[in-house]
């Protein structure tokens, strides 16, 4: 490992900017694909001043020189393989670390305190090209603070949540989704598009010219996965593919392709930041799970807040939260609407109910399910899918959504 590459070396240096000390480093993960590493370094203040600033970031009583501090790198290091530019898969995680980095530096510092995400102290955005910084300018590194002393409670794997913790996790949400309503800029020219067309963007433009959050939240909308999409067409042994890929007897568009436009950011008032990739993994919580954080930001962008609960609610609800029972079509239960409901009130708390009215709401909420069920069917299927399955038939045999979605999309057209 040369000494770039090394995450005592590299913390050590940004800890350094901040006249901290390193005093252990521990490797958490390997990110997917081996991109990376998570570390748990612990750093101790060489001033009084330093350890004010930290103090005040991590959320804990001042302290004074000598006093040490939990924190987290993120260190994105890929290998030095030779990856075409042409890779969608490498492209996109690429992009979506240097998302993550911007989401970190410019928009946490920008939302209330209650909503539970971990503050960044150091970043390798932006260097301004020190000596010391010459050693990781071919890297992305991320020193943040360690959210687990006060959640001490990690989301187990494809597990499903308590109720508590489901309800905190809605809470959270609907409070990150509708703060940021007061945080999107009024152009999206900032923002990342798709990793082909970014990558594309960058040989003809600035290096930089997508250099913010990306442009669609998500990693499972259909402009990012026409592989997948191209294979559910041809997959004749599948539902799906003839109920959400063939065109519809009012379009020469698909279903498929009529929901991915109508989520489709276009500026509209209830769209914010979305998380991207909410699942029971991403999240730690209190003991009692009434409070909870969530972290990898590596999907943030713009989108409907009802994205985020379809992945949520597929992946990690537990099932008799959302029904009592599983026919091959299922329509809104009481358990799934209570849940929504508490959703809707929480995001709308301070606001006039009619900036989103339960039925666009509830209209986009089914078209994001759609929406998830085709990523799944083109994918894999796991997490709730038998109930999925069961409220998009229903949604599809529903003629009132159908006609609301060819009218949104053929106003989009007009």
């Amino acid at each position: 490992m040369s000494p770039g590459n090394d995450p005592k070396h590299v913390a050590s240096i940004m800890l350094s900017w901040h006249s901290l000390d390193l005093v252990s480093c521990t490797n958490l993960q390997t990110l997917w694909a081996g991109y990376g590493q998570i570390c748990a370094i612990t750093a101790r203040a060489s001033t009084d001043t330093a350890a004010e600033h930290l103090s005040k970031l991590c959320g804990v009583e001042p302290g004074a020189a000598g006093a040490t501090y939990p924190l987290i790198l993120k260190l994105i290091s890929p290998s030095k393989k030779s990856i075409s530019n042409s890779d969608e898969g490498h492209l996109r995680k690429m992009i979506s670390y240097e998302v993550e980095q911007n989401f970190y530096s410019n928009v946490v510092p920008l939302l209330d305190d209650d909503i539970g995400i971990a503050k960044c102290l150091a970043s390798t955005r932006g260097m301004g090209g020190r000596k010391d910084e010459e050693e990781l300018k071919n890297l992305m590194a991320t020193i943040m603070v360690d959210l687990r002393p006060k959640f001490p409670v990690a989301g187990g794997k494809r597990s499903s949540l308590s109720r508590t913790q489901v309800y905190g996790s809605l809470d959270w949400l609907a409070r990150f989704h509708s703060r940021s309503w007061g945080l999107l800029p009024k152009s999206f020219d900032g923002f990342a598009m798709p990793p082909l067309e970014e990558s594309l963007r960058r040989q003809t433009a600035s290096k930089d010219a997508g250099n913010g959050l990306w442009l669609n939240g998500g990693y499972t909308y259909l402009a990012t996965r026409r592989k997948e999409y191209a294979s559910l067409v041809e997959d004749t042994c599948s539902e799906w593919s003839t109920a959400l890929c063939e065109p519809s007897n009012k379009s020469s568009l698909s279903v498929a392709e009529m929901v991915a436009r109508e989520l489709t950011p276009c500026g509209r008032s209830v769209e914010s930041y979305i998380h991207g990739d909410v699942k029971s993994e991403n999240l730690f919580t209190t003991d009692s799970g009434a409070e909870v954080a969530f972290f990898d930001f590596q999907y943030v962008g713009l989108g409907l807040g009802v994205c985020d609960l379809a992945k949520l609610f597929t992946c990690s609800v537990p099932l008799h939260l959302l029904t009592d029972d599983l026919p091959e079509k299922l329509t809104m239960q009481d358990g799934e609407r209570k849940l929504l409901e508490r959703y809707r009130t929480t995001l709308l708390q301070g606001q006039d109910a009619a900036m989103y009215e339960w039925e666009t709401f509830k209209r986009h909420w089914e078209t994001s399910l759609v929406d998830w069920c085709r990523f799944q069917a083109s994918w894999g299927f796991w997490g709730n899918t038998e109930w999925l399955e069961a409220r998009v038939r229903s949604i599809l045999d529903d003629r009132q959504w159908r006609d609301w979605l060819h009218e949104n999309i053929n106003d989009r057209q007009d």
